[in-house]
């Protein structure tokens, strides 16, 4: 996937080391931790980002998800459950990320 966002490009470049660690740890997580299908583990970091408000995140999440294979529509059900868990508001927050970047 290519870089999307600058800070991140910056992190990694003036901090190897812990970029590395953190990656590796994502990853471990991510792909050997259990037995979620990989579309469902991107549904839920979509959701887990949207509801924290970490719209960077959000953005990686839905386009890794849609490398994934998930579908628009799977997006946006995933994040119409945020408003009756964290709110209306954290709901428009990351639905105006997602169609931000369509």
């Amino acid at each position: 996937m290519k870089e999307i966002h600058k800070a991140f490009k910056e992190f990694k470049k003036e901090f190897p080391a812990v970029y590395k660690g953190h990656e590796a740890l994502g990853k471990m997580i991510h792909e050997q931790s259990g037995p979620l299908p990989e579309k469902i583990r991107w549904l839920i970091k979509i959701a887990v980002s949207g509801a924290s408000g970490h719209a960077l995140s959000l953005e990686t999440h839905i386009l890794k998800g849609k490398e994934s294979g998930l579908t628009k529509d799977e997006i946006k059900h995933a994040l119409l459950l945020l408003i009756q868990t964290t709110g209306f508001p954290a709901f428009m927050e990351a639905y105006s990320v997602f169609k931000r970047m369509r």
